[in-house]
């Protein structure tokens, strides 16, 4: 490492950029997520001009939006856990000597992978109350549990993907 702060911080980010390289799962994911914000987006715009110009918007677009955009972001949590490109903060841990590192990202990792698998447990117990009693969407009458099944099992898979990439590097940095 040099002495220039600002050449330190590259290095470290080009070590994680080397280290993050999504596999073909989390290219899949992404693909499917990027597939659906288009379909999304194909759904707006085919709605805005039946709206403002032929006076006859799809019925249901609002409801497919909100279902497709649900979808999109716990379907990106596969995506975004795999490549570790979760929202950070790292104020003081910059600071913290390599040799630490990882044993903080393994600490931080098992603490976020819980708080994701708390998520994912209520939104399956919200899901379990939605499909009691037949919830379904007010237009296309589109049940809502089975998307609710799917957000929190996407929670699941990210929080096991969260956990488990910082404990496999700590624990492969212990043998080395």
């Amino acid at each position: 490492m040099s002495s220039d702060p600002k050449t330190d911080i590259q290095e470290r980010h080009e070590v994680a950029s080397s280290e993050h390289q999504l596999t073909r799962t989390g290219v899949f994911l992404g693909g499917l997520g990027g597939l659906l914000l288009v379909c999304m987006m194909g759904l707006t715009v085919c709605d805005v001009i039946g709206r403002y110009v032929f006076n006859a918007p799809i019925v249901g677009a609002t409801e497919l939006t909100e279902l497709l955009l649900c979808a999109v972001i716990f379907l990106g949590l596969g995506a975004v856990s795999l490549a570790e490109d979760h929202v950070t903060v790292d104020l003081l841990t910059d600071k913290f000597p390599d040799a630490v590192q990882p044993l903080r990202q393994g600490i931080i990792g098992l603490f976020s992978g819980g708080i994701l698998i708390i998520v994912a447990w209520r939104i399956w117990v919200y899901a379990d109350q939605i499909g009691g009693y037949g919830g379904q969407t007010t237009n296309l009458h589109i049940p809502i549990a089975p998307l609710g099944y799917f957000c929190a099992t996407c929670a699941l898979v990210g929080a096991v993907i969260t956990a488990a990439l910082p404990l496999k590097r700590l624990l492969s940095s212990k043998k080395a």
